[in-house]
């Protein structure tokens, strides 16, 4: 859902990772992407299919919302992306959950 949505924004997956309760996602843009257009898009797009495909899980959520509505978005600068891939390799429980379009 990610990259297919992505490709309307200019936005390549790189790689993802989840915890418990929130996901970290390493991506390309073009700087004139609409970064919290494309971010509101996804989140609406995969909540809906998340919910059609696994109806039980609305007996989990709080107000019927998947998503929170807030997000933490960080540009790289001057960190190498090896850094970055390293920071999500170690997210999530004994580090099983990663998921790399380079793999």
């Amino acid at each position: 859902m990610f990259s297919y949505i992505g490709k309307n924004y200019g936005i390549k997956l790189e790689e993802w990772n989840h915890d418990i309760d929130h996901v970290h996602v390493m991506f390309r843009a073009i700087p004139s992407t609409n970064i919290s257009k494309f971010i509101n898009s996804y989140k609406s797009a995969s909540s809906r299919i998340i919910k059609t495909e696994y109806p039980q899980i609305r007996e989990k959520l709080w107000k019927s919302c998947f998503w929170s509505k807030s997000y933490c978005l960080i540009s790289t600068g001057g960190v190498t992306t090896d850094i970055i891939r390293k920071y999500n390799e170690s997210q999530g429980d004994n580090n099983e959950t990663k998921y790399s379009t380079k793999n």
